[in-house]
């Protein structure tokens, strides 16, 4: 078969890249191979809990490098082991499986909770309720989740056993919840690429107690909340409802690729030998680099002061959009998971922080997310703040006509 000829790039066409190519970086900055530095408070979409090239994640990855790669799960992890302890002894679960996404923790999740039910006696019950704008990965069970039509498109049936419904809407829940086939609810405690949309405690208690009478399971998807992100440990200690079981990763890793699925014992009670497996998930070099990002986070003092420092930030960004209410219309979020609602396209927005060198990620329903590095500095956060005003002076339809 003969090659048809390549556009100008040998990679798959599926990333609007920016024009940017960084080099090396260093906590909240990172520098181009022509020099120009920039703020990265897109933060590797939530992966850079620590920002870059943090010393102790350098050291701990440079360590087990010259000692040990990867040896597979036939083998026991040391590493591993220690990982899963502590995230268990620092959240609501018994157990742990690592993976080295969150697409795969969040299939581990799906799996979990299906074979729960089928261990339980109960076969029928394999679906999952999940809810309109939610993000959960690019796996095909996981675009099925997520129920939206552009991640669908094109890759044939979709996966079936997932059924979305509207977000917020107490009496479609409490109907679905009741389905003689429901195993359990998916969801993410504040939607991320949905647009920062914080899920009301009041509708998060429902859904325990839902679960806790038909027997469901509750499934969070904490793939970019977690590791300190809103301020806590898992963004579940803010409203005080507990999952049965937990995807995480993105920040676990501070940049390396790990990813997990906690689950109470009771949860995780089917995942018996030979249920599932990796080949990679929880390699030595992930468990090392892990256990390091836990060390940092799980400090004392550390997440007390991610949640100072987030509420300064948040305070001058709402100040900024009273500022400039024709450019910013609200501030969401919690902790270091920070959206800005625009009135503006979120891509002029993001192109305008760009100009003033500072790197932000768009979110859907029109939100630019800022998600620095847990560790930025007030100092930092000060600077950021210059240049965010700056882009969105750049963008005010009011300042435009004042100018004109």
């Amino acid at each position: 078969m003969d090659k048809q000829p390549l556009d100008t790039s040998p990679l798959y066409q599926t990333y609007q890249r920016a024009p940017l190519a960084f080099e090396r970086g260093e906590g909240v900055w990172v520098e181009t191979r022509d020099g120009r530095r920039f703020m990265d408070l897109s933060g590797g979409v939530a992966v850079n809990v620590l920002g870059h090239a943090h010393p102790h994640l350098v050291a701990a990855l440079k360590d087990q490098a010259e000692k040990l790669w990867h040896t597979s799960n036939l083998f026991e992890i040391p590493g591993q082991r220690r990982l899963a302890e502590r995230l268990t002894a620092n959240t609501f679960a018994d157990k742990a499986f690592f993976t080295n996404s969150g697409a795969e923790a969040l299939e581990c999740a799906i799996k979990t909770a299906r074979r729960y039910h089928y261990v339980s006696g109960q076969p029928e019950r394999y679906r999952i309720l999940t809810f309109e704008g939610a993000f959960h990965g690019r796996t095909l069970a996981t675009i099925a989740a997520g129920g939206q039509a552009k991640y669908l498109e094109g890759f044939g049936p979709k996966v079936e056993g997932f059924d979305q419904l509207v977000f917020g809407d107490e009496a479609a829940l409490r109907q679905a919840a009741a389905g003689a086939d429901v195993a359990a609810i998916l969801i993410e405690p504040i939607q991320g690429e949905g647009g920062i949309r914080t899920v009301p405690t009041p509708f998060l208690q429902l859904i325990r107690e839902l679960c806790d009478t038909y027997g469901l399971l509750l499934i969070y998807d904490e793939v970019q909340t977690g590791i300190g992100r809103t301020g806590r440990f898992y963004a579940y200690e803010n409203s005080g409802v507990v999952p049965d079981i937990l995807a995480s990763a993105k920040g676990l890793g501070g940049g390396f690729p790990v990813g997990v699925c906690l689950a109470t014992q009771e949860a995780a009670k089917g995942m018996t030998p030979g249920s599932h497996g990796t080949t990679y998930g929880g390699n030595p070099l992930a468990m090392a680099v892990g256990n390091a990002v836990l060390d940092v986070v799980l400090e004392e003092g550390f997440l007390e002061e991610v949640r100072r420092k987030a509420l300064l930030f948040k305070q001058s960004l709402a100040s900024l959009a009273d500022r400039y209410p024709d450019v910013v219309e609200a501030i969401r979020g919690e902790g270091l998971l920070i959206g800005l609602k625009m009135r503006v396209p979120n891509t002029e927005m993001v192109a305008a922080l760009r100009e003033e060198a500072v790197l932000a990620a768009p979110a859907g329903d029109n939100v630019v997310r800022l998600l620095p590095p847990l560790n930025v500095t007030e100092e930092e956060i000060r600077t950021a703040m210059e240049r965010i005003e700056n882009a969105a002076a750049r963008l005010s339809p009011a300042l435009q006509r004042a100018s004109a």
